[in-house]
């Protein structure tokens, strides 16, 4: 969605959005599992309210075998038996880092990562959900 005053960034910031998006992809080649992924980008253009990136990361999950059901319960997630405690974890740290409060409990949610993934996962899922972010913020600067 655009507006009649929108700004063409790829016209005035080319470079710099060809190394977002070259960064995107170095993602892609990490060790986050691509459904995961899905999972983290739809979850944090939710709360962004970025609905050009909810439209297209719904897409994309479901087009990788991920189930209409679990998208539709993604905003519940906390509440519902969709999801693994592994994938819980990822969520609450994608939220957290989607909408940065002073009281949140890092330590505390990383522990519950460490208990399910990899540095080198979380190292990746953190750097996901700092590019979907920023993605959600340049779409929705546009709104």
């Amino acid at each position: 969605m655009t507006t009649a005053n929108s700004i063409n960034y790829q016209e005035f910031v080319p470079s710099v959005l060809q190394r977002f998006a070259a960064a995107s992809g170095e993602i892609g080649k990490t060790e986050l599992d691509p459904q995961l992924h899905h999972l983290l980008d739809l979850r944090a253009s939710q709360i962004n309210q970025c609905a050009y990136c909810v439209k297209m990361h719904t897409k994309e999950a479901l087009d990788d075998g991920e189930s209409q059901e679990r998208l539709q319960r993604l905003t519940v997630w906390r509440h519902v038996d969709d999801f693994t405690d592994a994938e819980k974890a990822a969520l609450a740290w994608a939220e957290a880092l989607t909408s940065l409060d002073v009281k949140t409990d890092y330590a505390g949610l990383r522990n519950d990562l460490q208990a399910h993934y990899s540095d080198a996962e979380i190292s990746a899922m953190t750097s996901a959900v700092a590019m979907i972010n920023l993605w959600n913020r340049i779409q929705v600067s546009n709104h």
